[in-house]
């Protein structure tokens, strides 16, 4: 369902001439998976999924989604995908209602199709009590849960989360993993980016742990202990990191650097 194949970004840097975000990434994720990106902030994650999501362009290598190329093949690859991300904007002087029938009509649904589509969802969500809130009056929770009907709204194949519990309340995170969780159970085809390890641990079948724009290792969260004969993931993690860091020396033009408040919050 998802095929990326020696991936890489290259954006233009006035100091240094350019900046390598994404480094010769491949991985594959089939239907009925959640496969976790797990790095910290600037570790090439987000690039990736814009790329997917054909926001941004790849400088090299190649990505299909639902059979489509990204480059070539764009307004396929957005039919069949959902993204949310933690800030997706929100419209101030819409309903709950209006923005995910608005989604709706901008993927070719008729308006009797969004209206089913958009009783089903604020069911499954459990919307109902806050569809005709306007977005200015929302909490953080119930513009989240917008998001995701409106990624939701075309069922499509495909959804991509991208460090969608950022800022959120305990309950209101636990309720979205849930929510992925089902996703994954219905056969949909997930992407979950995460600088927060004990989410991956919960709930990624597969995981790829990246660093400096580079998988550094992937698999199930058993076959990645098993190789590296470690059980504590975290250890685990810093431990990748480390022999990476090592291999690469102290280039002060590296692109960015694992400390361990990047990730606090994941662990422990």
């Amino acid at each position: 369902m998802i095929e990326v194949s020696f991936l890489t970004k290259v954006y233009p840097d006035p100091n240094e001439g350019e900046c390598l975000a994404v480094d010769r990434v491949s991985f594959a994720v089939k239907p009925g998976e959640i496969f976790g990106l797990l790095g910290a902030n600037g570790a090439g994650k987000t690039t990736v999924l814009r790329i997917l999501s054909t926001v941004l362009s790849p400088t090299s290598g190649t990505a299909t989604v639902a059979g489509y190329r990204v480059d070539s093949q764009p307004e396929l690859v957005r039919r069949n995908i959902g993204f949310v991300s933690n800030n997706t904007a929100i419209y101030d002087r819409l309903t709950a209602s209006e923005m995910v029938q608005h989604f709706g009509q901008l993927h070719g649904m008729t308006k009797s199709q969004v209206r089913a589509r958009c009783e089903e969802l604020f069911r499954q969500l459990r919307m109902e009590d806050f569809k005709n809130v306007l977005g200015a009056k929302m909490s953080t929770g119930m513009q989240q849960k917008v998001s995701i009907a409106r990624a939701l709204v075309h069922d499509p194949p495909v959804l991509i989360f991208d460090e969608a519990t950022l800022g959120l309340d305990v309950m209101v995170a636990r309720n979205l993993l849930a929510i992925i969780r089902d996703l994954r159970n219905r056969g949909k085809c997930l992407i979950f980016s995460t600088h927060i390890m004990s989410e991956v641990e919960r709930l990624c079948d597969q995981i790829a742990i990246m660093h400096q724009g580079r998988i550094l290792d992937t698999g199930g969260l058993g076959e990645l202990r098993e190789r590296h004969q470690e059980n504590d993931f975290e250890e685990l993690f810093f431990s990748l990191v480390s022999q990476h860091e090592r291999g690469r020396g102290s280039d002060s033009t590296e692109k960015s650097r694992v400390v361990p408040s990047e990730l606090s919050g994941g662990l422990g």
